[in-house]
């Protein structure tokens, strides 16, 4: 068999896309191999040895920042918006199918936090949360905060999966004498489902690294992103750059799991 000869304009846009990746992915090659400096390691190269010593270090009493507590209260939050993201626009999807009064303006309200500076949303909700004299904290002002980011997104994504929806498949198991609940559960949600994951990832992850909004939400008690940059001013070991080493895998681990559940559902729904 032969095989059509790629073009000259081909070579072009995969050289351009891998320019894009270096540049997008380049500058964390460098606190990736720093991350690798030996124990009398600086912050800057030439490297001083290899070893692992400042992953080690990470699960270690540290004097300035706390490690572990910061990157539970991230995933946790991540997790809680994730879940009302995902619920929240599958909601409003499933609402907007059809028109009703007010939907437009409801929509532009809806999306409407996106333009709006993070800073000012974050400034607000802690402004909001003291006058009604209660105390900002990551599980409830940060909660908050983050929705007004993930939401839209959400929203967003599921309009254009619903939009594309054919309404033929709902109808053909109404024929068949399903009820609506039935129709939903056994139709429309598995076809659904990979769209749902991605918008939790996105939730998740938008949530995960949000810095602005967090910073006056946060309260007493930091989220990773905070903690990160709080001690970029007093940490001057490379165990800054262990720890930027270890949360990039685990969003790289995060994305690629929700990339193989959706290949996954995806092979089960043609087989089905």
């Amino acid at each position: 068999m032969f095989s059509d000869k790629r073009s000259r304009e081909f070579y072009i846009l995969a050289i351009f896309f891998a320019v894009f990746v270096l540049f997008l992915y380049g500058p964390l090659s460098a606190i990736l191999i720093l991350s690798f400096q030996g124990p009398n390691g600086g912050l800057t190269f030439p490297l001083n040895g290899v070893s692992l010593h400042w992953f080690a270090n990470l699960f270690e009493t540290q004097a300035v920042g706390d490690f572990g507590g910061s990157f539970r209260r991230s995933a946790v939050l991540g997790l809680m918006v994730m879940v009302v993201t995902v619920v929240a626009s599958l909601l409003a999807g499933l609402a907007f199918r059809r028109r009703f009064i007010g939907s437009t303006a409801l929509f532009y309200l809806a999306v409407a936090s996106l333009v709006v500076p993070s800073i000012i949303v974050s400034l607000g909700i802690g402004v909001l949360f003291q006058q009604i004299g209660l105390q900002p904290a990551w599980y409830s002002s940060a909660f908050g905060a983050h929705l007004t980011w993930t939401l839209p997104f959400g929203v967003l994504i599921m309009f254009a999966v619903f939009n594309r929806f054919s309404p033929a498949y709902e109808e053909a198991a109404r024929d068949l004498g399903a009820s609506s609940w039935q129709t939903f559960r056994h139709v429309v949600l598995p076809m659904i489902a990979p769209s749902l994951i991605g918008v939790g990832l996105f939730g998740f992850t938008l949530s995960y690294d949000e810095f602005a909004r967090t910073l006056m939400t946060s309260g007493t008690y930091n989220t990773l992103p905070l903690e990160i940059y709080g001690m970029t001013t007093n940490v001057t070991t490379p165990v800054l750059y262990a720890l930027g080493t270890v949360t990039t895998v685990f969003s790289f681990l995060v994305i690629a799991g929700t990339l193989a559940l959706i290949v996954r559902l995806n092979r089960r729904r043609l087989q089905a």
